[in-house]
């Protein structure tokens, strides 16, 4: 049943049915938009009669999307392309993979979506009635980014079109050659961005370096106090892996993300130079982006002995992200200088992950659910303007680690473009259009509610 082999043939009459059904469509995770169900309508057109070893072609045509494009943001001229799957039933089973040219008007605020008709074709392996039915569907918008919506029906579907087929000579064993081999189910599906963000992979790859990593002297308040503040003159002190669970605003991960974090420090007169490493795949990546556009921050708190927190700051991504691809952060990095003598503790604090894509730049602040326990302790002698106090990613910590230009021990939260982000958030999530109701929101509003 594989698309495309043969000459296409229009045996028989070609019929046309339409066949609506209830559907939720699922945004990208970076638009921060929430699951949309409503009404697709969809006419297939496939021949009423065709003989086995004939390759015949299907189309699909969306009649009509339940809502308007919103009063956001104009999407440009061939800028969406179309995807969807048909279920084969009777004489034969499996998927047939639909797709349509990235063909569209230019389609301004409030007006009706437009799509490209979707095409397959197959190839008739069996006699019988051969039924089609409308399955998921994904639509792509390409501008500003790449951004997919995945849909899929709420309830049953009937047949949109049956095609008669009448014995050939061909082969008897065409169900099963199209079971999987069409399948085109990964255009739909409708759980994009759910359980896995932070999961399995943040804990699971780096469950076997906790124990060769940390050790159980590297977090030892013993061990770390001697060596600091020893004769010995050691400069390197390894924190130990701590779990830190993070709930995200949006459009950060649904789910919050789930990593063991470690902070070492190394030791420079009487500062310390901080290192932050996160476990690798941390999250799944939002959309497309490209190299440089994503870049972590933390807040590490400081207690114990001494008071205040240091920003840590890690550079941008090195190579290209892929869309929902796991995403491992860069090594933050920071200057704690002391401000009390004694034991003092340095525990992973709230993390920050900023996307910029050219003028549009994208704040997702993340804040530590539940207790943490404390990464490193040091045995710290205070230093003049030290981080004793309070507060002190300004004097000790912020400007030493590159976050000159932060003034306190938080991290801005919001987006320093509000037009920018609208525009995101809607073409992440255009493709709700097709099975909802008209957003009269946007992420930025739910992100400002949020806070």
């Amino acid at each position: 049943m594989i698309g495309g082999a043969g000459m296409l043939l229009s045996a028989g009459p070609a019929q046309a049915a339409d066949i609506s059904y209830k559907t939720e469509c699922i945004p990208p995770a970076i638009s921060g938009l929430p699951p949309v169900e409503g009404t697709t309508q969809v006419q297939l057109t496939a021949p009423a009669e065709a003989k086995v070893g004939d390759t015949v072609e299907v189309v699909w045509k969306t009649v009509k999307g339940a809502s308007d494009n919103p009063d956001v943001l104009d999407l440009e001229k061939d800028t969406v392309k179309p995807t969807g799957i048909i279920k084969l039933g009777g004489a034969a089973t499996g998927d047939l993979k639909m797709e349509g040219p990235r063909e569209n008007p230019a389609i301004p605020r409030k007006s009706p979506m437009i799509m490209s008709d979707m095409k397959g074709s197959l190839k008739l392996e069996k006699a019988g009635d051969l039924t089609l039915t409308p399955d998921a569907y994904n639509l792509n918008v390409s501008k500003p980014i790449s951004t997919d919506t995945k849909c899929s029906p709420k309830e049953t579907v009937k047949p949109g079109a049956t095609i008669k087929v009448t014995d050939g000579g061909g082969g008897t064993d065409g169900g099963t050659d199209a079971g999987g081999t069409t399948a085109g189910g990964t255009t739909a599906g409708g759980t994009a961005d759910g359980g896995t963000d932070a999961g399995g992979t943040d804990a699971g790859g780096t469950t076997t370096a906790g124990g060769t990593t940390a050790g159980g002297t590297t977090a030892g308040g013993t061990d770390a106090g001697g060596s600091t503040g020893g004769s010995g003159g050691a400069t390197d002190f390894p924190g130990k892996e701590v779990v830190v669970n993070y709930t995200c605003q949006s459009p950060g991960p649904s789910n919050g993300i789930a990593t063991k974090v470690t902070i070492n420090a190394k030791k420079s007169g009487g500062s310390y130079a901080l290192t932050v490493k996160t476990a690798k795949g941390v999250m799944d990546s939002p959309a497309d982006l490209p190299a440089g556009a994503l870049k972590p921050s933390m807040q590490i708190v400081v207690g114990g002995a001494d008071k205040g927190s240091v920003k840590a700051t890690g550079p941008a991504n090195p190579e290209p992200l892929k869309l929902n691809k796991p995403v491992s952060l860069t090594d933050m990095t920071g200057t704690y200088k002391p401000g009390a003598s004694g034991k003092s503790t340095l525990t992973p604090g709230n993390l920050t992950i900023d996307v910029t894509l050219g003028p549009s730049k994208i704040n997702i602040p993340c804040t530590v659910k539940g207790a943490v326990k404390a990464s490193l302790e040091l045995d710290t002698t205070a230093q003049e303007g030290g981080a004793s106090g309070g507060d002190t990613a300004g004097s000790g910590g912020a400007a030493a680690a590159g976050g000159g230009t932060a003034s306190g021990g938080l991290a801005a939260t919001g987006a320093e473009d509000n037009g920018s982000l609208r525009a995101l958030g809607l073409v992440a999530g255009t493709a709700i259009l097709l099975g909802g109701a008209v957003f009269t929101f946007t992420p930025w509003r739910r992100l400002r509610s949020g806070r």
